[in-house]
């Protein structure tokens, strides 16, 4: 059967957003006089939030400032996050075609991602993406994060159909547990920043190509890989 809804995960999963994460982090690092952090550490350290991403970063650095100290420095990172260009988080190879090509079958649309909503607002923008989803359910719309489900419940209720009826599609380990709380099918883009192999997503669609994805979607076959 065809879903009544698909919705997406953005950062790894539309957009490669690692190396614009990384700029931000290595700008709001040099004002500590630390190093910067390499891709690696920077894919690693992405999921669950800013703040996931934040405490991460600075632990990997050694650094520890008491809590007052530490909420303002979480503040000017928020701040360079916010700034950044949107534009610097490339589509992933497919997946602006993929997006329009849903849209225009009348495929409801509907993104859910735990990136704050200033640099997701500009990410959508750089893109034309803003007109396409029907829901946006960003980190700071709830304050709660995947894998917590109540974020992709809200996507769900935002599109007007049931929570096990929609199609979501990620990367990573959050994601599957988010999908599996929410009782709904996960699709698994093989290319974003899971940590684990394809084995430790049992039951998940696995997703190379976003054309065949969307050929399979707009089929009503989501049985099979792509």
């Amino acid at each position: 059967m065809r879903p009544a809804a698909v919705v997406f995960d953005l950062d790894g999963t539309l957009v490669d957003s690692a190396p614009a994460i990384r700029d931000i982090a290595g700008r709001f690092l040099a004002g500590l006089g630390a190093a910067p952090l390499d891709e690696a550490e920077t894919r690693a350290f992405i999921g669950q939030g800013a703040r996931r991403f934040f405490d991460r970063m600075l632990a990997a650095r050694g650094l520890s400032p008491q809590p007052q100290r530490r909420a303002a420095l979480f503040a000017r990172y928020l701040a360079l996050y916010a700034e950044a260009p949107g534009a610097a988080n490339p589509p992933y190879p497919g997946a602006d075609a993929m997006l329009r090509r849903l849209a225009a079958a009348g495929i409801p649309l509907g993104l859910c991602t735990n990136k704050p909503a200033a640099p997701t607002r500009a990410v959508l923008a750089a893109h034309g993406w803003d007109r396409l989803f029907g829901a946006v359910v960003d980190g700071d719309s709830l304050g709660l994060h995947k894998p917590d489900p109540r974020p992709l419940a809200l996507a769900a209720e935002r599109l007007g159909v049931p929570a096990g009826a929609i199609l979501y599609v990620g990367d990573s380990e959050t994601d599957r547990d988010t999908a599996h709380a929410l009782g709904c099918p996960f699709a698994l883009w093989l290319h974003g920043y899971r940590r684990a192999g394809p084995e430790a997503f049992a039951g998940a669609r696995l997703i190379a190509d976003y054309a065949a994805l969307a050929a399979l979607v707009l089929a009503g076959d989501q049985s099979g890989d792509c």
